[in-house]
């Protein structure tokens, strides 16, 4: 996880204005798929923003990184306690925190 960059830029489809609305956002890597939190799942426009479209791109370590597309689903830990755990502890391990809403980036 060293080498791992520090960042994702993940773009979301605008749910009002349908335009493009990028972020820099913490992320893992875990079993083919990347993975981002929210802290404020309810305020969060690109959380507001893929529940309406999960359409998605991400690009990894920079802007100008090759884009990747695919679908965001919300990981529930209810649901889906393994991969929950798994995301859980990577992000702690990298980042020291890892509280909040799991979003799942699985490639098209």
């Amino acid at each position: 996880m060293a080498s791992e960059p520090p960042y994702l830029y993940l773009t979301t489809i605008g749910r009002r204005t349908g335009r493009q609305h990028t972020i820099e956002i913490w992320f893992v890597a875990h079993a083919g798929c990347w993975y981002v939190m929210s802290g404020e799942p309810e305020s969060s426009d690109w959380v507001k923003n893929l529940r309406a479209n999960p359409v998605v791109s991400w690009r990894v370590g920079s802007r100008d990184a090759p884009q990747m597309q695919g679908t965001a689903r919300i990981v529930g830990r209810e649901d889906d306690p393994a991969v929950a755990q798994a995301v859980e502890a990577l992000m702690q391990a990298k980042y020291n925190w890892n509280s909040g809403l799991i979003v799942e980036l699985r490639p098209a």
